[in-house]
């Protein structure tokens, strides 16, 4: 009988709680069925007994890490493991860091291509670990296992809801870096953190074993955008190129994160142990929404959304002929903006997830859109002239009847993409705040914005006493679209130098090359138009610019980068590290070409000559980061300020730290400055 028993505990069991006897084993995979050539989660799903607990990748002081052996078939293949948020236990004096409760390993499974749709795949796992209580440790092992079946290529597996409380439980990258400095055996941690942004007991956990002292107090404070862990060093800091951990910043909340080596200011403002708003707690969400709508609302005036407003003239003067068309149309281009808008922030969120140092406005640092935007604002450009008419913007027309709402999405979707490369006011701690905030609410904030921007149309849209005032259709909007067409080309004429400075004068031959071979494609579409296939002569330029896409370059070339429009130098870490240990001021501002808000207060503000006398006589040194092309330095640097985009402009006084300025600035504001 004995034996029997210890054949049937050896036997692999499907998917079923390992009889592990102080911590229950199970693995689950994500889907039945994965997709040949893509992945699926895999959970180890652990569940200790009352009183036992787990571990973390580094356990503390004691304990072990948990290892895994697996099985697998030919053709698969696993990640590495993922671990949610540990908690902490002292026992004794002694730090671990721990799972008291039922948790989830995850790691990604991946199926080869050439494996064929409906083969069977058994796994198996042969799982150590070390479960423990405040006075025993028991190493113990457990067997699970379990089939899945390889799918068609392409088609999306069915999750299992499960997974969604799993990942939920994972730490998020925070997508820059941090810096630390060890002095008199002490580490002292700088992290990247919005202000705006309050945390729950915040707590780093090193990664590394013999990083920090684990046992020792951890003392937490912030210094404006930068908060500060500090503690006893461990007996390996001093010789580490970097600090990697995870810093809880709420319940079940945390942020994983590497800092190198780099200046960390003293300790600021000290944050309680138990004190503060939770990290993404309605107060926290709700502000930045508020930021983000009333941010998007205020892009409308702004210099860098004048260009679209021609397309918004000419569908404000046709709601107004129709309430119904109307509604539609205010609801369509709303649902544009915020699609749109959604995007780019669900893009700029996977991007930064994968560790990539990018910001708002991310797409306008690549050629080929800028290119894209070019050809496309001149179409728009000649169709308001009259060269041709495209039918959902044209009125009149039986198919434009129809296709209202349609040609507002798609307004409304160009709208938010050429209106958002700069941040506004009150969009910059808003954004900067979604960056480190749970998907959903940050995805919430990114809609807010597309929403504030939509909200003048909308409102013309649905309030008819609105609609009310404006002018009644009739011959002055032909005289209008042609006016219109002037900011348009005016819009073309910038992207074809933001191309040139991008990419080189090559480039902008380039560019400007296909613009040509464009409009006269549209013109000869704009003879043809009412007859049959009257769009065919379109296909050679688009075929140009499709081909102009492919060869553009992609390199800037030499001496692209903008000067400091005052006298100054290029930014780097290392200069503003230099001119601050030398005690003087320091006005840093970050611009880029394809920013209208950088280039209206470099040209009305910075180039004044009381700006430039003020400066010199109080010894401001002066450095400029030109963000056109994208650069990870800038984009860690201005993430650790709590924005995602340009214009950012800091003031360091001596022995301070910076001074955000507003992103509209006033000659008042930089004279101002250090009195």
């Amino acid at each position: 009988m004995a034996l029997l028993v210890l054949i049937g505990l050896q036997t692999p069991l499907r998917a079923q709680p390992a009889p592990g006897s102080n911590v229950a084993v199970s693995l689950l995979p994500g889907a039945s069925e994965a997709p040949a050539g893509a992945s699926i989660p895999v959970a180890i799903v652990m569940k200790p007994k009352p009183g036992w607990h787990g571990y973390w990748k580094n356990p503390g002081d004691a304990g072990a890490e948990a290892t895994i052996a697996w099985d697998l078939p030919k053709g698969v293949t696993v990640g590495a493991l993922r671990y949610p948020v540990p908690e902490r236990l002292i026992v004794a004096g002694i730090m671990n860091y721990v799972y008291e409760h039922e948790h989830a390993l995850l790691t990604e499974l991946t199926v080869a291509a050439d494996v064929a749709p409906g083969t069977r795949l058994p796994l198996g796992a042969k799982l150590d670990f070390l479960a423990c209580t405040d006075k025993i440790c028991v190493p113990e092992s457990a067997q699970v296992s379990m089939d899945i079946v390889a799918g068609a290529a392409g088609r999306p597996p069915v999750k299992d809801p499960r997974f969604d409380a799993f990942e939920a439980a994972m730490p998020k990258p925070l997508g820059v870096d941090g810096r630390f400095v060890v002095e008199n055996g002490r580490a002292r941690i700088g992290i990247p953190l919005p202000a705006t942004l309050a945390v729950a007991d915040p707590y780093f956990f090193p990664l590394d074993y013999g990083s920090l002292d684990h046992s020792a107090v951890q003392t937490v404070s912030r210094a404006g955008d930068l908060l500060i862990v500090e503690t006893k060093a461990g007996p390996n800091a001093a010789g580490l190129a970097t600090i990697a951990g995870l810093l809880t910043i709420g319940k079940g909340q945390g942020l994983l994160l590497t800092a190198r080596p780099g200046m960390v200011p003293a300790a600021g403002e000290p944050i309680g142990a138990t004190g503060g708003q939770k990290a993404g707690g309605p107060g926290v969400i709700v502000a930045a929404l508020a930021g983000a709508i009333l941010g998007g609302l205020l892009l409308n005036i702004m210099p860098c959304v004048f260009p679209i407003l021609s397309l918004k003239a000419l569908s404000l003067a046709k709601a107004g002929a129709d309430e119904g068309g109307a509604r539609r149309e205010a609801l369509a281009y709303t649902a544009g903006v915020v699609l749109v808008c959604l995007a780019l922030g669900g893009i700029l969120l996977g991007l930064r997830a994968g560790g990539a140092a990018v910001g708002w406005a991310f797409q306008l640092q690549d050629p080929r859109v800028i290119l894209v935007l070019l050809l496309l604002v001149t179409g728009i450009g000649l169709n308001l002239a009259g060269l041709f008419e495209l039918p959902a913007i044209g009125g009149g027309s039986r198919l434009a009847g129809r296709s209202g709402a349609q040609g507002a999405f798609w307004t409304g979707a160009l709208a938010a993409f050429v209106a958002t490369p700069c941040t506004g006011p009150f969009m910059g701690a808003a954004l900067g705040a979604a960056l480190v905030l749970p998907t959903a609410a940050a995805l919430a904030i990114f809609a807010g914005l597309g929403l504030g921007l939509a909200l003048p149309f909308l409102l013309l849209g649905l309030v008819p006493a609105l609609r009310r005032r404006l002018p009644k259709p009739g011959a002055w909007m032909n005289r209008l679209r042609r006016i219109l067409s002037i900011p348009m080309f005016l819009t073309a004429l910038g992207l074809a130098w933001i191309l040139g400075r991008q990419a080189g004068v090559d480039a902008m031959a380039l560019g400007l090359g296909a613009a040509l071979l464009l409009a006269l494609g549209l013109w000869w579409v704009g003879v043809r138009q009412g007859r049959p296939r009257a769009w065919l002569p379109l296909a050679p330029a688009l075929a140009a610019a499709l081909a102009a896409m492919l060869i553009v370059p992609l390199e800037a070339p030499a001496g692209a980068k903008a000067q400091p429009v005052l006298q100054g130098e290029m930014f780097s870490d290392e200069k503003l590290a230099a001119l601050r240990s030398q005690g003087r001021p320091v006005f840093l501002y970050f611009t880029a070409d394809w920013c209208i808000t950088c280039k209206v207060n470099e040209k009305g503000v910075l180039a004044r000559s009381e700006v430039a006398k003020s400066f010199t006589s109080r010894n401001v040194a002066v450095l400029a980061g030109d963000w056109t092309r994208g650069d990870a330095a800038i984009g860690r640097f201005l993430a650790e300020h709590g924005r995602s985009g340009v214009p950012l402009y800091l003031y360091y006084a001596p022995g301070q730290e910076a001074k955000i300025l507003p992103q509209i600035l006033t000659v008042g504001d930089l004279t101002g400055l250090g009195t």
